[in-house]
């Protein structure tokens, strides 16, 4: 049994431990029972008595209950002030304001109050500190990689948005700065949100960079994924404004790459532009020589015999990066018998091979059908996994040989991704005839997309019958239903369009 002595001491060491509100609150209520003649004891102190009683047990917050918790509305308003650094509390018991932890390290977040580590962001002499908690890191100051722009300092807010609020913002320019800080500070979820979101905005024309930057982060299913888009949409990627923002190693890795899905003339043009982009880079003067020295040993993993003559004779013969004994070695291995030695890799690229999704089991031909008359034939389809659409596989003249010509379109949504006027020659048989889009066109999975063809030419042609509403081609499963923009008869039981094209 405690004594009185013992129990008003303990009482008294819980008092001093309260904050300031909860003192006064408890004198004020102190001087109401000694008005009213009860027993001066600290009321504070008998709630803790009454514990262990066998009463129902009170929690801290039926004692001393807080203000309304803030909504999310103010927690939001909260990160958004934070967000810009200019949140100051005023109130000591800022912390009763907010009913979980979530709440109250959101509010922690981008804040002075208590900060004992700071991000260093952006370039020497133009820095700026980002405040935060030894709790989250365990170094005094944490040094990002210079991206340019403002991305250093969001992308340093966006981690530490992540590490306080456990949410993830991010965008195209501060993903790749995030990643690195969520890779440096082992923060593996944030680097998987990251991954996420470079692979679901992957395209032609950020794949070479991203490749660059998955090998530095060693994502193996990033690089991975860049590969399928740089070798399917090899033309595109080569032609774009991120090709030549990659180094070199990358770029030695594209250009012996076998699988590229391009003419050689193109890679040929992308290398110059690189090095044109290089010696400025270098601060140096964009000459012929100075592109032929930054190149380096890159240059000889260009298939330049393997141009078409025409090519070679109107482009890289006159770009004057080639040396005279080597412009006279590669005209004499395009025209002579016996073939000089070269430098160059002379055997061509293989490229990819396309692959063809048939969705009907049979075709047949009657005395009246099909008739076209510039009627849209048209289908929608889905796929499991990333695909590139090359073109339509078609069919012909029931009635002996005939050329057509076919305007080939893809839409998504109604927006229009590909389309490419062409013109084909059947045999009269019942094969298909490829009709070919410009460059490939990327699909995305688990989403519908509309071919269609308006084709022109004789009359009486195949069509099919007995068509699948899913086809199982490799490791990719086609979906098939009907559209509304099909106005010629085709669906998904028979008609036109028997075949998809596609690189996987």
């Amino acid at each position: 049994m405690v004594d009185a002595k013992g129990r008003n001491m303990k009482c008294l060491t819980f008092f001093l431990m309260l904050p300031e509100s909860m003192k006064s609150k408890s004198s004020k209520s102190s001087k109401k029972a000694n008005a009213s003649g009860s027993p001066k004891l600290p009321p504070v102190c008998y709630e803790i008595i009454t514990l262990r009683s066998k009463k129902k047990k009170k929690m801290a917050a039926d004692i001393f209950p807080t203000k309304k918790p803030a909504s999310t509305t103010t927690v939001q308003q909260y990160q958004q002030q934070n967000l810009n650094n200019n949140n100051t509390i005023q109130n000591c018991n800022w912390q009763g304001l907010y009913s979980t932890i979530r709440e109250r390290n959101s509010v922690m977040f981008n804040n002075e109050l208590m900060a004992d580590v700071h991000f260093v962001v952006g370039q020497p002499g133009r820095t700026q500190r980002l405040p935060g908690h030894r709790r989250q890191s365990s170094s005094l100051e944490i040094r990002l990689p210079v991206l340019g722009g403002n991305s250093n300092w969001l992308s340093s807010a966006h981690y530490s948005m992540y590490i306080y609020c456990d949410e993830i913002d991010l965008s195209a320019d501060t993903v790749l700065a995030t990643l690195y800080a969520a890779k440096k500070y082992i923060v593996p979820h944030l680097a998987r949100a990251c991954v996420n979101f470079l692979e679901t905005s992957l395209s032609a024309k950020n794949a070479c960079v991203l490749l660059s930057q998955s090998c530095l982060f060693e994502e193996p299913e990033l690089t991975q994924r860049c590969w399928e888009v740089i070798d399917a949409q090899a033309e595109l990627a080569l032609r774009s404004e991120g090709f030549c923002d990659i180094d070199a190693q990358t770029l030695e890795s594209i250009l012996q790459r076998e699988t590229l899905n391009a003419k050689e003339i193109v890679v040929f043009e992308a290398a110059l532009n690189w090095a044109e982009a290089e010696c400025q880079r270098q601060d140096l003067t964009s000459s012929t020589d100075n592109r032929r020295k930054v190149l380096g040993k890159a240059m000889f993993l260009i298939r330049i015999p393997t141009m078409a003559l025409d090519d070679f004779a109107n482009g890289a013969a006159q770009s004057g990066v080639l040396t005279l004994n080597e412009t006279n070695d590669i005209f004499l291995w395009y025209t002579a018998a016996k073939k000089p030695e070269l430098q160059f890799v002379s055997m061509p690229r293989k490229g990819l091979t396309p692959q063809r999704c048939h969705r009907f089991q049979s075709c047949a031909y009657r005395s009246n059908q099909w008739r076209y008359r510039g009627r849209c034939d048209s289908i929608q389809f889905a796929v499991d996994k990333r695909v590139f659409i090359a073109g339509f596989g078609l069919y012909g003249s029931s009635c002996g040989s005939a050329e057509y010509s076919a305007k080939i379109e893809l839409k998504r949504q109604g927006v229009l991704l590909g389309q490419n006027l062409s013109k084909y020659f059947s045999d009269g048989s019942s094969n298909t005839f490829p009709a070919w889009f410009e460059y490939p066109v990327q699909i995305e999975p688990d989403t519908f997309y509309t071919a269609s063809v308006v084709l022109d030419g004789n009359e009486l042609s195949y069509f099919g019958q007995e068509g699948m509403t899913e086809v199982q081609c490799g490791k990719v499963t086609f979906q098939f239903q009907c559209s509304s923009d099909s106005t010629n008869g085709t669906g998904v039981q028979g008609g036109q369009i028997p075949e998809l094209i596609f690189y996987a």
